[in-house]
């Protein structure tokens, strides 16, 4: 029998060479099991001797430590600091077709680090749905609307407080005579056809407001301006509202998500620039949608003399935005007194019955629609890239029936479908009821303005549809862009990116809701 070479079949010479290296590898293995026994051993005598510390503070009525980082608080020249749409950063941006007026966040360097104080003598807010007639003067310490807008009845002071009688610049009369006369014009606003509004230069909300109570959600919208905190006066009032302008940047909105828009003598130049402004309103108004406009140059004949303008210029401004429009193939729907409407087409068919040279052009197909963070505005028609059959005003389910219907673009996006959505309107119901044990005030008029910071199909807001809140659903701008879903269902949002600063004033919500967000940005 042949002799065995060795162990594992080495021979003498080749095993005397290994066993040194085997020695050093077990050396090693050997200190560093060591070290790492001295270092658990470490690590659980500190935490046993935390545990036994914190039990023996238990014991003794003492509440254990926790380490606690404070924020200073900020100068009070700052208790109305919006930091993307800062006033004072306004000098170094293009004052060109208001740009300077759009979001441009500080950088790193320049970030506040420092709990912004409230005004003196803040109260807490007037609560719904008084607050929408009535806020206290010291939450919003601005008299420029109350004076230079005295004679249209905006809004007055009276004493402590600041009373909304529902005025505005082609409503003096009221804003509920106004909408009662648009009514006449869309009956579509009386039987839930219509119900997601956006007013651009929305003043102090008063229209949004109102609509309220006949079952219409307006986004408010409206710029930092020489007006002083109309989107603050709205938001103290419970009306939902954001800061924003169209200018060169398009809307935080999806394509075809309001059902209405409106201008009240917004004095938004809706012809220039290759009617880029009109065209961004069309991009985010749905197919069949309408486009109401009243205030210059609407009814011209009687009211220019009052706009410090020509009875000339009106008339040409009014010819060359019906002209716009008639190649943006919309159709005027109604027109009388201070009040025009136009309806947007409902389908594409109009759009390739016009010749080549006709402009505005489509926008090229390898523009998204729905894109719209930090997206330029372009002189283009922005048409959906998929074909839709119920996206339409009269196509969607009328409200409130659409609220839980899965709508055609709720698995369009990554990760969504119709079971997904399903299932999120049946667990938020659940989870709502949970949470109001452990907050009672949510659903008592304690609570009105309702963030949810981190949606997907606006479940939270879907769930409290039955009380006095109302919510603004934010989608981030690095997450599958749900937001056209939220709006199919008759709900209102935006997008945000929350490594800056949300486009309101400090003091606005009342409840924030957070779910899921740090996970998902943990990577930023």
């Amino acid at each position: 029998m042949k002799e065995v070479e060795g162990i594992f079949g080495l021979s003498s010479e080749k095993k005397s060479k290994i066993v040194p290296l085997a020695l050093v590898l077990l050396a090693l293995c050997s200190v560093s099991f060591y070290l790492g026994g001295i270092f658990c051993s470490s690590k659980d005598a500190e935490l046993l001797e935390s545990s036994i510390q914190e039990a023996d503070l238990k014991v003794a009525g003492c509440p254990s430590q926790t380490r606690v980082t404070d924020f200073k608080e900020c100068n009070i020249t700052f208790q109305d600091l919006t930091p993307c749409m800062d006033p004072r950063r306004w000098r170094k941006y293009d004052k060109n077709r208001m740009a300077f007026r759009e979001r441009h966040c500080p950088p790193s360097s320049e970030r506040m680090e420092c709990l912004i104080p409230p005004p003196e003598g803040y109260k807490i807010p007037v609560r719904w749905p008084r607050s929408r007639d009535e806020c206290w003067y010291r939450n919003v310490p601005y008299d420029w609307i109350n004076t230079a807008k005295a004679n249209q009845r905006w809004m007055q002071k009276q004493g402590e407080k600041f009373i909304f009688p529902g005025g505005g610049t082609m409503f003096p009369n009221g804003v509920g005579e106004y909408l009662d006369q648009m009514e006449k014009l869309i009956p579509a606003m009386k039987d839930g056809s219509i119900r997601t509004a956006l007013d651009t230069g929305c003043g102090v909300a008063s229209w949004g407001g109102a609509l309220l109570d006949r079952g219409i959600l307006t986004m408010s919208l409206a710029p930092r301006d020489n007006h002083e905190a109309q989107v603050q006066f709205a938001l103290e009032r419970g009306i939902p509202a954001i800061l924003g302008v169209i200018a060169t940047q398009r809307l935080p909105f999806p394509a075809a998500a309001f059902d209405i828009a409106h201008c009240s003598r917004c004095l938004i130049p809706w012809t220039d620039h290759g009617g880029a402004n009109l065209l961004e309103v069309d991009r985010v108004l749905r197919p069949g949608g309408f486009w109401v406009l009243s205030g210059p140059p609407i009814n011209y004949e009687v009211n220019w003399k009052g706009w410090a303008s020509t009875e000339e210029k009106q008339r040409t401004d009014l010819e060359k935005l019906q002209g716009l429009l008639e190649r943006m193939c919309y159709k005027q729907y109604a027109m009388e007194g201070d009040i025009a409407v136009w309806q947007k087409p409902i389908d594409s068919t109009c759009y390739y019955e016009r010749s080549q040279e006709t402009v505005p052009p489509l926008c090229d197909d390898s523009i998204d629609p729905d894109a719209a963070w930090y997206v330029p505005m372009r002189p283009c028609i922005a048409k959906l890239a998929i074909s839709f059959s119920h996206i339409g005003v009269g196509q969607t389910p009328k409200w409130p029936e659409r609220l839980k219907e899965a709508p055609e673009r709720s698995h369009v996006f990554s990760g969504g479908s119709e079971g997904a959505f399903r299932k999120d309107t049946r667990t938020w119901e659940i989870i709502l009821k949970q949470y109001k044990t452990l907050l009672p005030d949510l659903g008592s008029s304690k609570i009105r303005n309702v963030m949810d910071m981190n949606t997907k199909y606006g479940g939270l807001a879907t769930a409290l549809i039955d009380d006095p809140v109302w919510v603004m659903n934010v989608v981030s701008s690095y997450a599958a862009n749900s937001l056209g879903t939220i709006y199919d269902r008759g709900l209102i949002g935006t997008l945000n990116d929350w490594c800056e600063a949300f486009s309101t004033y400090p003091r606005t919500y009342d409840l924030l809701h957070v779910e899921g967000l740090f996970t998902a940005e943990s990577h930023r």
